[in-house]
């Protein structure tokens, strides 16, 4: 297995840190190739601007336009070709970050934003009265999988169905649906770890514990069952969800799952 894991923390003492070393160490030590794109380490640029895309920026700025130019011709600027270069060599991502402010820090967002141009990540595929691009399960990075393994400083119970801060998985659905599925990755139940602003040095062996058992167990975890857009759930053009498919008392972000 060839893994990348994207890190994304400031402070290399952090709790982050230490699950993304423990990944690099289990997984080696697994017999499994890893990479590691440590944003913060890095000095990643997390603005996108017109100098990503250098004589195929336009004026005013398209960015999907001017994006999908420059992937095409290959002049995006070297960090994004790296990015979408290791991208291509995985089969597996770890997208390890905190969630601040209900979603992840900016720097990886950036990366994001700069990394998954267009032609690269999106806007490829026919577009016709049965199929609406290739997209949703299917796409450029098809056949990978990925893990998000987010720290988060409340309680989980503030995180559940009737928490305050609402379900975990609709927190995290724009980043496993509308990031990872849509280019066609299929995404693993994440690994979260709850309270981590309270926790001490003494519970550490068993998050350690817990995490190697997933890494260990990657290669035979199910992803979530996000629906395919272009076989048979939704309506084309629209891309509602067909009448009759909705789960029981379902709504929502929750739709989009088969059972």
């Amino acid at each position: 297995m060839k893994t990348l894991i994207v890190h994304a923390h400031p402070e290399p003492r952090s709790l982050n840190s230490s699950l993304k070393d423990l990944a690099v160490s289990t997984l080696e030590g697994a017999g499994h190739e890893v990479r590691v794109s440590d944003l913060y380490a890095m000095d990643w640029k997390a603005v996108l601007d017109a100098a990503d895309y250098g004589p195929h920026a336009s004026s005013p700025l398209r960015v999907a336009a001017d994006s999908g130019r420059a992937f095409d011709a290959g002049t995006l600027t070297e960090d994004i070709r790296a990015e979408q270069e290791k991208l291509l060599w995985a089969d597996t991502i770890i997208f390890q970050f905190p969630l601040w402010w209900y979603t992840m820090p900016a720097i990886l967002k950036g990366w994001v934003d700069r990394v998954f141009t267009y032609h690269f990540a999106y806007g490829v595929g026919e577009h016709s009265d049965t199929k609406y691009g290739e997209r949703f399960g299917e796409g450029t990075l098809a056949g990978r999988k990925a893990l998000l393994s987010v720290t988060v400083g409340g309680p989980e119970s503030h995180y559940g169905a009737r928490g305050i801060n609402g379900p975990i998985d609709d927190l995290l659905f724009p980043f496993q649906h509308g990031i990872l599925y849509y280019p066609g990755i299929e995404v693993l139940p994440p690994f979260v770890l709850y309270g981590v602003d309270r926790m001490t040095e003494e519970t550490w062996p068993d998050v350690a514990k817990a995490w190697e058992q997933r890494l260990l167990t990657l290669e035979s975890t199910e992803p979530i069952p996000f629906r395919r857009q272009n076989f048979g759930d939704y309506e084309i053009p629209s891309l509602r969800l067909k009448e009759g498919l909705e789960p029981a008392g379902r709504t929502g972000f929750g739709l989009h799952v088969r059972d």
